[in-house]
């Protein structure tokens, strides 16, 4: 029987590519060559430095692409723009390394055809709702006071706030909702959510207090202490964070964006925090990524910037092999039905 060929087409660390190949060697064949991809900067990055590439590297990259049957992640174009899944016919299921690939997916024309694209929903959720605790704690404890006093040596009495009794408004109460939720118990805060699918079953699963349906979201932002969005970016959800959200907020509210930054008017976030509107944000997704130099966001005092990193850990990449590893057996069983996180090609998540 003629074996499925798996091609690595973003950085792994080769350990974990003996796991895959363990998977089942009579029937797969797994290609991976370090040298056709970027150089890992650090654990679990799949973006990586470019590497040069030669015209023979050029030929390899694009004879791998056409024999795969499976894509560890999406390959990224020649420098001319061209290629990528363009040589790749064969393809009939692609495992994303990210959570969010809805847009990817858009933007390669994989939206009606049959290739089946798997998320890594589940991986990124526990680091990413400790990055919302960063945030909200940054403000509850006024920690670039405490940074300027100790650069200055002043020891001077001051008021803290805490989190507890607080109301934490959470948009969106998937897997990341779910674990922010979670933290927001450990705190003792009170946590109200809106989501597309909500039960009083549900509300209790989840320890949420209260759902409102989207309809209501200005209502729900009038309520809230923390306001976390963790959206994906749809055509359904894209700036559905506007001007007119931020106006209800509570004054000095802070705001936390660990979903995809195109669900925020970027301009109505900047002019909310230097209105004192949101007292602090900490954000993870932005609007552009890179975040251009000439952004205000990166000297603004109440904002804290992260370069879309909040999800990175050093088990990361394991984590993501496990969960590919799994759907490996399963398409090779012919138990797509078994597949996780199985991308919904219209819904974009």
């Amino acid at each position: 029987m003629e074996k499925l060929v798996v091609f690595i087409a973003s950085p792994i660390a080769p350990e974990l590519v003996e796991r895959i190949r363990a998977v089942d060697p009579a029937r797969v064949e797994v290609i991976f060559e370090p040298d056709l991809l970027p150089k890992m900067r650090f654990l679990s990055d799949h973006v990586g430095t470019p590497a040069v590439h030669t015209p023979e590297h050029h030929r390899r990259w694009r004879e791998h692409l056409a024999r795969a049957d499976i894509l560890w992640d999406f390959p990224a174009n020649d420098p001319d723009g061209s290629g990528g899944l363009a040589y790749a016919p064969k393809v009939k299921w692609i495992q994303g390394t990210s959570a969010g690939i809805g847009q990817k997916v858009k933007a390669r024309g994989l939206q009606d055809s049959s290739v089946i694209c798997t998320t890594a929903r589940g991986v990124h959720g526990g680091q990413s709702a400790e990055f919302v605790f960063l945030a909200l704690l940054m403000q509850a404890k006024n920690i670039r006071h405490l940074e300027t006093e100790q650069r200055a040596h002043r020891w001077t009495d001051y008021c803290t706030d805490e989190l507890a009794d607080k109301t934490l408004a959470l948009v969106g109460a998937g897997h990341m909702g779910s674990r922010v939720a979670a933290l927001a118990k450990a705190f003792q805060m009170h946590v109200i959510a809106t989501a597309r699918h909500h039960s009083a079953d549900r509300a209790a699963a989840l320890g949420i207090d209260a759902f409102y349906p989207m309809s209501e979201l200005k209502v729900m932002a009038g309520k809230a202490d923390a306001f976390v969005v963790t959206l994906p970016h749809t055509p359904e959800t894209e700036r559905v964070i506007d001007a007119s959200v931020f106006a209800a907020l509570k004054p000095g509210a802070a705001f936390v964006n660990i979903g995809r930054g195109k669900v925020v008017d970027e301009k109505a976030l900047i002019e909310a925090l230097q209105s004192g509107r949101v007292g602090f944000a900490g954000l993870d997704v932005f609007d552009v990524e890179p975040l251009p130099p000439t952004s205000p966001l990166w000297d603004m005092p109440n904002v804290l910037v992260s370069p879309h990193s909040s999800s990175i850990v050093p088990p990361l990449h394991a984590r993501v092999t496990d969960l590919f590893c799994h759907n490996l057996r399963c398409f090779l069983d012919g138990r797509v039905g078994d597949m996780r996180n199985v991308l919904d090609k219209q819904q974009l998540y």
